[in-house]
């Protein structure tokens, strides 16, 4: 059966930088493009970044864009995102999920399989 499961998450200051990962198993990892979300108590998950299944291609939110890096190993059926300059506003539960296909996708019904997530809290 499909699993993802994150890891990396924790409490950081502002300014500081975390590195998440997302370990996949259970079907051909490089076959899928994968995506990280993201949601905030009291807030609706959010997109917060993509990757085409050969690792070549990407697609981040506004919000990220320029200090988050999405990326993957498709050797270690692994896909990750490098958080830096992390502010406060930035705190919340992070997923990983497989899309439904090889292509970069933003939207959540792109995707047909979540992790249980991970806790980043930004502290100011």
């Amino acid at each position: 059966q499909v699993q993802l499961v994150e890891s990396g998450g924790g409490l950081v200051q502002a300014g500081g930088s975390l590195r998440l990962s997302c370990s996949a198993s259970g079907y051909t990892f490089s076959n899928y493009a994968m995506g990280w979300f993201r949601q905030a108590p009291g807030k609706e998950r959010e997109f917060v970044a993509t990757i085409i299944r050969s690792g070549g291609a990407t697609q981040y939110a506004d919000t990220v864009k320029d200090r988050f890096t999405i990326s993957r190993d498709n050797a270690k059926n692994t896909a990750y995102l490098q958080m830096n300059s992390l502010k406060p506003e930035d705190t919340a539960v992070y997923y990983c999920a497989r899309a439904r296909g090889s292509l970069t996708i933003t939207t959540i019904t792109g995707y047909d399989y979540w992790g249980q997530g991970t806790q980043v809290t930004v502290s100011s």
